[in-house]
């Protein structure tokens, strides 16, 4: 195919709807855009082990997890962008003075520094992950690589984190949680290995999105998707707005563009 494409989606809000269910219409169209000879890929800020069930039932094996520091094409990663050792211990001793729990992630596991927190629970429980997934280690980030830390705290506490952690981009998500990413990474630049590795122009690239962590991802892509239900500042630099997720936002999108 002479004018293959090559089109991320994110996950929550996107690919999933707000059950955290694929739409029948959305998995028809990620056939249909495959069976034409072009690459789908996701861009999420989950890590890959959160999503395991869901690139097996798409037949999606290029990705990008944690907003853009682990990345894979045809299931072989090609870039990985940790964050900082010293840095993250000092968020942690700095998140247990003020109460704010801390999650690591690496791409193979998930541990909390605390138990039982109102904050932890009701975040992760909006992912609605498998069981067991997220177990106790407070000192794992001790002797593992993390690609992304989940700081759990309210809108105004943030903002201390922000002003002094200058190592860390700080990206909310729920109301009790944010994602911490090494400063300057985002779905944009993970997305820049994969063009690397396959040979695309930006031209030629196209993204979906719904959330904040996305923006950087609309804006850089040739042909940048906001979902209906997406956060109004994505639409505002969206080249695109699509219907809701659970409106066949995903496959009204894609004949909008001519991909289908």
């Amino acid at each position: 195919m002479t004018n293959k494409k090559l089109i991320f989606f994110d996950i929550d809000g996107t690919l999933m709807d707000h059950n955290k269910v694929v739409p029948e219409s959305t998995k028809r169209a990620i056939k249909q855009l495959k069976e034409k000879g072009h690459i789908v890929a996701i861009a999420t800020g989950r890590a890959p082990f959160m999503y395991e069930e869901l690139r097996e039932q798409l037949e999606i094996d290029t990705y990008v997890s944690f907003n853009g520091q682990y990345v894979v094409v045809n299931g072989e990663p090609i870039y990985k962008n940790p964050l900082d050792k010293k840095g993250i211990e000092l968020l942690t001793h700095v998140g247990i003075t003020n109460q704010n729990p801390l999650v690591y992630m690496d791409h193979e596991n998930m541990k909390a520094n605390a138990v039982e927190h109102l904050y932890i629970q009701e975040s992760v429980d909006s992912l609605k992950l498998k069981d067991n997934i997220l177990s106790y280690e407070p000192l794992f980030y001790e002797k593992n690589q993390l690609y992304q830390s989940l700081l759990f705290c309210t809108q105004d506490q943030e903002e201390e984190y922000i002003k002094y952690f200058k190592e860390f981009d700080f990206i909310r998500w729920h109301e009790y949680s944010v994602d911490v990413l090494p400063a300057g990474g985002s779905k944009a630049k993970g997305i820049q290995k994969v063009m690397d590795a396959l040979g695309f122009k930006v031209k030629d690239v196209y993204a979906f999105g719904d959330g904040l962590n996305d923006l950087e991802m609309i804006q850089f892509v040739g042909h940048g998707v906001a979902m209906g239900n997406a956060h109004e500042s994505l639409k505002d630099i969206a080249k695109y707005i699509t219907a809701n997720v659970d409106e066949d936002g995903i496959f009204k999108g894609l004949k909008m563009l001519n991909l289908l």
